[in-house]
């Protein structure tokens, strides 16, 4: 205890004779501090968002489109097209357990939808029910998917997307309301929730009618489906569910389950992946850039004790003439330099937190696409954790030097030293 009250009496003793140089490396290293925040923190948004719009196309997804065969099997000739069926959905779910969900879809690109006096060509979907959790194409409150009942009954019901239903029906509320699709009507159930869609496929859910898959077959006589979408159980068990999907449609519509060109897939799993260590390798540059930065305030830290150790020279030289143990001398360097990182760090954090929440603010209220794209800057519990570790370092690393320096000089001749 005696031991820490002599070195804090020492730093205390210093800190008055030095205080302009200290002003000037404590905001040096605020500085360091708030660039590496600030730059972390944009990071962390900019990941989050591009997560969130990678989200806006389904959760560990894979879609399937059906092509022709590569190789010849069982007689049958290469080239022979596969097209798969609505009951193949059933068939998938019943035969192979390692697939969780599983939905198929049928597409008409131009289909007229007529509101009053408003008509709109766009595009019509015919799904299963399972699709909206799959898309995550969850309703606005007030509004609900298409269910089981619908599917059985082939109603008549439409699920909108919120940019054609704001084209159609303007800003009223559309749930209840009637809407001409190919000239039959058509009652509207829900309106999908404003979502960031960076995958799609046809185009944004937002422009789209979506409508009950049987029905879909009743009115356009489609028989074959455009594609499928599926979830596995877990991603670690996807390419088993690949595999096991293939041996039960090859089985069905006769081509081998190693033809890669009979069925195509899109695994967003193996994408999200890619955006995994795309995202990190960002996260990584810019928390360089900012470490960096702050590495520079370290460097006037250091700078500052090499000074106060040869301006002291001869002070330091009549302590250890006196007896003063080194690590009495060692201690208070190391404090000094703690000290000022400690300082500047805190400040530092404060100044750009605040910054990071006038930002957040003027982001949330943004209408531009650019600024919701960039998203939020974020203070993450491991930006916090590497930036206190980072200035820890450079204060121990910036009061070490100078005070190994300091206690390797011999007292007599510290005390002849000019």
């Amino acid at each position: 205890m005696l031991t820490f009250r002599l070195i804090v009496r020492l730093f205390h003793s210093a800190a008055k004779i030095q205080r302009k140089r200290m002003i000037l490396t404590v905001t040096a290293i605020a500085w360091g501090t708030i660039a590496i925040i600030l730059l972390l923190s944009f990071g962390e948004g900019l990941k989050r968002s591009m997560d969130q719009g990678r989200r806006g196309l389904g959760d560990s997804l894979v879609i399937l489109w059906m092509g022709e065969t590569e190789k010849a099997y069982a007689g049958l000739p290469a080239g022979r097209p596969i097209r798969l069926v609505p009951d193949d959905v059933e068939l998938v779910l019943k035969s192979v357990p390692e697939i969780a969900s599983a939905s198929g879809e049928m597409h008409n690109w131009n289909v007229q939808l007529v509101n009053d006096r408003k008509a709109l060509n766009k595009r019509v979907v015919g799904v299963h029910p399972a699709y909206g959790e799959l898309r995550t194409s969850y309703p606005q409150p007030g509004g609900r998917y298409i269910d089981e009942l619908d599917q059985r009954l082939k109603r008549r019901v439409v699920f909108l997307g919120n940019e054609l239903a704001k084209d159609l029906f303007g800003t009223e509320d559309v749930v209840g309301k009637t809407l001409l699709v190919a000239d039959m009507p058509f009652t509207v159930i829900g309106v999908i929730q404003k979502k960031r869609q960076m995958g799609m496929y046809g185009g944004p859910d937002s422009d789209r009618a979506t409508i009950p898959l049987s029905t879909f077959e009743a009115m356009f006589g489609r028989r074959y489906l455009s594609n499928f979408v599926y979830k596995p159980v877990s991603t670690e068990i996807a390419p088993v569910a690949k595999r096991r999907l293939m041996e039960v449609l090859g089985a069905k519509y006769r081509f081998d389950s190693a033809d890669t060109r009979a069925l195509h897939f899109w695994d967003t799993i193996e994408n999200t992946k890619v955006f995994s260590k795309m995202m990190i390798g960002i996260e990584i540059f810019l928390g360089v850039i900012g470490a960096l930065t702050m590495i520079i305030g370290g460097v006037g830290v250091a700078n500052i004790m090499f000074a106060a150790v040869t301006h002291r020279t001869r002070e330091i030289g009549v302590q250890m003439a006196l007896g003063a143990r080194r690590v009495y001398i060692t201690g208070a360097l190391v404090l000094e330099s703690l000290a000022l990182t400690f300082l500047g760090g805190i400040f530092g954090i404060g100044v750009g937190a605040a910054i990071v929440q006038v930002l957040a603010a003027v982001q949330a209220r943004a209408k531009s696409e650019a600024m919701e794209f960039l998203g939020q800057p974020t203070i993450s519990i491991p930006i916090a954790v590497t930036t206190v570790i980072l200035l820890g370092l450079i204060g121990l690393v910036a009061g070490y030097f100078p005070a190994r320096r300091a206690v390797s000089v011999e007292p007599a001749a510290a005390l002849r030293y000019e």
